[in-house]
């Protein structure tokens, strides 16, 4: 799958509503085993916004974002939590055991790891008797965002560009997520939410997936003139599917949430 380049700033652009599920999310996480004391990775930490949003939650512990994307860490060390400290790192390589973690929350990464269900008991096994893995992805896409560019990438005009590879990595029924916890010897809370966005502006939908989905397709689209036939052809599928309404563009997107309580040991 190709490695997307990130731009922060169209990432950032929907913060309030990406932040959502995160705190919902966060919300659902227990009492940890320290408190006051506690230590939370923040595994996927892109521009810094869970990072603030676990310091909201836990001002006391010792942070640690953990991201692959050197633009997205420049941004989160000086417009994220300041406290915290940040490492260059990706989610299949990162060892989080020495860092003997209350908490590990994965926010909106994990579709994009290949095999990521391997990564749970490993990241469980980390924790501190009573610690919690928390985690929330996306579910849409069977969703007209996702399966229309899909179906756009595959065609004859852009295949030789972009190949046929999936936009993602992709993610698992919520089942598959229950039973991985359990496996890990976890307490297993799941769920899952389909919001319903009213999105202001033009090409509202079009925004939000260039900061997301549409980052592998436009790293690989390099020529300037390339990556505007393919925003406009994609944009009009986009705004059929999606009409604007009086008020703003309704965008649903569905979020699988996960938070795991590791069980004591003995």
């Amino acid at each position: 799958m190709t490695t997307p380049v990130w731009d922060p700033e169209q990432y950032l652009r929907f913060a309030d509503e990406r932040n959502r599920p995160l705190r919902e999310l966060l919300a659902r996480v227990p009492a940890l085993p320290h408190p006051g004391a506690e230590v939370i990775l923040d595994i996927g930490c892109g521009p810094g916004n869970s990072t603030a949003a676990l310091r909201e939650r836990w001002p006391t512990a010792r942070l640690t974002g953990v991201d692959n994307s050197a633009p997205m860490l420049a941004t989160a060390r000086t417009e994220g939590e300041p406290t915290a400290e940040y490492l260059l790192a990706d989610a299949r390589e990162y060892d989080p055991a020495p860092a003997g973690p209350d908490l590990i929350v994965s926010n909106a990464t994990l579709q994009w790891v290949d095999g990521h269900l391997a990564l749970l008991p490993r990241w469980a096994a980390a924790l501190e008797p009573g610690g919690v893995l928390a985690f929330q992805v996306p579910g849409n896409f069977d969703a007209p965002s996702h399966s229309l560019l899909a179906d756009l990438r595959r065609s004859a005009r852009w295949r030789g560009l972009l190949g046929e590879e999936a936009v993602r990595a992709g993610v698992h029924p919520p089942e598959r997520y229950l039973d991985a916890l359990v496996a890990a010897d976890c307490l297993p809370d799941v769920w899952e939410t389909t919001y319903r966005t009213l999105l202001p502006g033009p090409d509202p939908v079009l925004e939000w997936v260039k900061g997301t989905a549409l980052r592998p397709v436009l790293t690989r689209l390099t020529d300037p003139a390339d990556r505007a036939a393919f925003l406009a052809e994609y944009g009009r599928l986009l705004r059929e599917a999606y009409p604007a309404g009086p008020h703003g563009t309704v965008f649903p997107f569905r979020r699988i949430f996960a938070v795991g309580t590791r069980r004591p040991r003995g």
